[in-house]
């Protein structure tokens, strides 16, 4: 009999379990490989091309908790707004397959693993991640107030970036805030590409972003911190004394970035979402430029 109850009832857990995996995003994984990337980046070039591998494990761990937590914050916020948005009436929340009670739970038992895994880290990388605590839980009610929360997202997406450095050298050095501010710049770009999906969606429900605050220049403002964003690579390449390798990778990059304005060129939904989804692999290839780099010219 028991035995039978349980197998009645299984079904309705796995079925929340998925709702509790869809309120963190685990489906939709394109924000964690956005968050991971400069991570990474940071962690190749604070450990010159080799990395401490419990900080590696740390970190990763790190990009998938934090992502989960600020998705999971970020439409508790929103519940009363997302129904009325195309793109997001069928989260959890919306629909009402998860209460606002669980998702609290849900965020306060991943901000304790959070927690759990700052406390691994030194005393400057955990003194970090109380900053970055407070940017991962400011985002989602301070794009109600200014017309920029893609800057503030685009502070708590780089924060990973002055913690890496400080848990692998114990310092940040101005190569650390160099890489931070790319990420910051970065996500600027591809969060504005995904806040002109929403847009009108946006206006009617009285929320702010880039997206509105460009209006008709969104192209010219996106290609013109594109640019910055390049230029800003290429410096970080110069102070880190990176070789060809790296700088080939940035070549890729420009073309990819190129490419994802001419995806978005009729502002149309659809294009606009293809640029941000496609914009991780930006962040892959100067990756794989810094690895390379570090492969065929150790120190």
């Amino acid at each position: 009999m028991k035995a039978s109850a349980f197998a009645s009832f299984a079904p309705e857990i796995v079925s929340q379990v998925r709702n509790y995996g869809k309120l963190m995003r685990v489906d939709k994984p394109v924000g964690t490989w956005l968050l991971m990337w400069p991570t990474l980046w940071a962690l190749w070039l604070a450990g010159e091309g080799t990395p401490d591998q419990g900080l590696f494990l740390v970190f990763m761990a790190g990009v998938f908790v934090m992502r989960s937590a600020g998705c999971v914050l970020n439409d508790f916020v929103d519940r009363k707004i997302d129904p009325y948005v195309e793109r997001t009436r069928t989260r959890p929340l919306a629909t009402g397959a998860v209460t606002p009670f669980e998702a609290l739970t849900l965020f306060v038992a991943l901000g304790l693993i959070a927690v759990g895994l700052a406390s691994m880290l030194n005393e400057l990388a955990q003194m970090l991640a109380i900053v970055g605590g407070a940017l991962t839980f400011a985002y989602p009610f301070i794009k109600r107030y200014v017309s920029i929360p893609q800057f503030v997202l685009g502070a708590a997406f780089g924060w990973a970036v002055p913690m890496a450095f400080a848990a692998q050298t114990g310092g940040t050095p101005e190569l650390a805030w160099l890489v931070f501010g790319t990420a910051l710049v970065w996500a600027v770009i591809y969060d504005t590409f995904y806040a002109m999906v929403d847009r009108e969606d946006d206006r009617k429900a009285g929320v702010k972003s880039t997206a509105i605050l460009f209006g008709e220049v969104d192209l010219f403002v996106i290609a013109g911190l594109q640019g910055l964003m390049l230029l800003a690579l290429v410096l970080i390449g110069y102070r880190a004394e990176l070789s060809a390798w790296y700088y080939g990778s940035l070549v890729i990059a420009a073309g990819m970035m190129g490419w994802h304005l001419w995806l978005a060129r009729d502002r149309q939904p659809a294009g606009c979402f293809e640029a941000f989804l496609k914009n991780h692999y930006i962040g892959m290839v100067v990756f794989i430029g810094i690895v390379l780099h570090y492969t065929f010219n150790p120190a």
